[in-house]
């Protein structure tokens, strides 16, 4: 599959169940760069960063009889895949020690990234969907999907009661889904 070549969800939903590699091919060339800007604003290397996006294809590829199209769009659960890997990472022994032992010049190297998120997803238009929203709904998406920041975290850092986060992330999904659809 070329990437010139546009071919439909549905389409390449089966491909992949086929395990195609045509498929994991395209599916590479149209979603990674919007998977990493995901992946970059939470774990802030860019080697941690494309070594994640490669587990994630890998993941993708050896599970992918665990989507469901019922659930929600291909893209959606790439992302909450994307955050949960980056989220996952972080936590991890390893990359603390990583962390710990890294130069200055890596921390100032991630800086230039600071906001990749809206270089990544405005390629798949995602930044004019999300510009249509409330500021106070954009706000809660950007920190759960872009920095990585759990519903609970979000109500502690910025003195927000955790039900009106829920209540905001609940109505800026539906709101998103709307517009998308």
């Amino acid at each position: 599959m070329s990437t010139a070549i546009k071919i439909s969800e549905e389409v390449l939903i089966k491909e992949l169940q086929a395990k195609k590699p045509a498929a994991l091919e395209y599916l590479y060339d149209n979603y990674s760069s919007a998977l990493y800007g995901v992946i970059i604003r939470i774990v802030k290397s860019e080697s941690v960063a494309q070594e994640v996006l490669n587990d994630i294809f890998m993941k993708v590829w050896n599970n992918f009889s665990a989507y469901d199209a019922g659930k929600g769009r291909l893209y959606t659960w790439l992302v909450n895949i994307s955050r949960n890997a980056s989220i996952d990472k972080i936590r991890s022994k390893e990359i603390k020690k990583t962390f710990k032992t890294d130069l200055v010049s890596d921390n100032v190297h991630a800086i230039d990234h600071s906001n990749s998120h809206t270089l990544y997803t405005d390629g798949i238009g995602l930044e004019k969907v999300l510009d249509q929203l409330p500021e106070e709904l954009r706000f809660i998406i950007d920190q759960m999907y872009f920095k990585g920041y759990t519903q609970t975290e979000i109500a502690e850092e910025f003195s927000i009661p955790l039900g009106t986060v829920k209540t905001r992330a609940r109505t800026a999904m539906r709101e998103l889904r709307a517009l998308l659809l």
